[in-house]
């Protein structure tokens, strides 16, 4: 197989890595990503303008990428800066709308922000258990339930909502003024939302919506596994650099063997992460995507709780200090686990597939 990236994916790469290296040093994405609107507004402008979203859709739905290979581009590459955009969000939608014939080109370009609201406070992760329902009103459709952790709900102008609809799992869209929104900001940086749905005017986007469910939280697992090793790659390396420099007893204490074997350790998970990343974006179209899906997020919420345990540890004091870096991507890569599914509940999936 080769792993190298294609061309346009490089290019593609190259030029995200280079705007978001310059607009989103450290300083400034904790000063964006803890206070409201909880991203910069201006920056998603940018990273619009630069072909990124178009990047999460297939050709047919007016993207020029969709497959988990773009997706994992876009991906690794926010996770080397922690951006706290909202990306996920957009990805989400994006591949529910794939399985219809919906325009994309509001979205993908950047002009309209979307949400996706599937979990609740009694259903974080099982869309078995979803209870927001929606029903026929007149010429179109009203919803009523609770989203709970819409990330990019607290800026979204659009959210489509999992609900039930005539005993199936249907997608309803629902204009965010129409809707009870509370947003907020998460622990780890970037935003989420509470959104409280009583009788909400919504249009039906998809009837029988299970199937491209599931096809849309595949494809964010992919983004957030590749988030995860992007950002696990920064934090390694800037653990190695701390083990040169910091010194004890009059030398390096990178220079004692047994911090070079954890940080080797470190760097044999992060390849086995980015291992799993590969195998789960060859996978994402096909039959067993859900379930190498759910194979990469179990590992990757191993791997980076073990990588960010190990870099505070060979910090020391520093890593646990706000205006240190290590301590952000710490942060971000445990939390990481927690959204579309954490270790336990991934670990369930692939029991019950195999």
């Amino acid at each position: 197989m080769d792993f190298d990236l294609t061309e346009d994916r490089q290019m593609l790469s190259d030029s995200l890595n280079r705007f978001l290296a310059d607009k989103y040093p450290v300083e400034h994405r904790t000063k964006v990503a803890y206070a409201e609107p909880y991203h910069d507004p201006a920056l998603w402008d940018g990273i619009a303008e630069l072909g990124a979203l178009f990047a999460l859709a297939s050709e047919d739905k007016g993207g020029f990428g969709g497959s988990g290979f773009d997706i994992s581009v876009v991906f690794e590459a926010m996770g080397r800066v922690i951006c706290p955009e909202p990306v996920l969000g957009a990805l989400l939608a994006s591949r529910i709308l794939s399985h219809t014939d919906a325009d994309q080109e509001a979205l993908l370009s950047g002009a309209v922000r979307y949400a996706v609201g599937l979990g609740e406070i009694e259903a974080p992760y099982d869309l078995s258990f979803i209870k927001t329902e929606a029903q026929k009103s007149g010429d179109g459709y009203t919803v009523t339930g609770r989203k709970s952790a819409v990330y990019g709900g607290q800026a979204a102008e659009v959210i489509l909502v999992a609900a039930k609809l005539d005993g199936k799992l249907a997608v309803l869209s629902v204009k965010a003024a129409d809707a009870d929104v509370t947003g907020y900001g998460m622990m780890d940086g970037g935003g989420a939302a509470e959104v409280l749905l009583d009788g909400t005017p919504a249009e039906l986007v998809l009837a029988d919506a299970e199937a491209a469910i599931q096809d849309a939280v595949n494809a964010g697992i992919v983004a957030l596994c590749s988030e995860a090793v992007g950002a696990m790659e920064v934090l390694h390396a800037m653990t190695v650099d701390y083990l040169k420099q910091r010194k004890q007893f009059g030398r390096a204490i990178g220079s004692f063997q047994a911090l070079q074997h954890r940080a080797v350790d470190m760097l044999t998970e992060i390849e086995q992460s980015r291992s799993i990343v590969i195998k789960a974006a060859s996978e994402l179209n096909g039959e067993d995507a859900t379930k190498f899906c759910a194979m990469a997020k179990n590992l990757i919420g191993r791997a980076g709780r073990l990588v960010a345990e190990e870099a505070i540890q060979m910090h020391g004091g520093i890593a646990m200090t706000w205006e240190y870096p290590g301590s952000h991507y710490a942060k971000r890569i445990i939390m990481i686990d927690a959204q579309l599914g954490d270790t336990d509940y991934q670990l369930a999936k692939v029991a019950s597939a195999a």
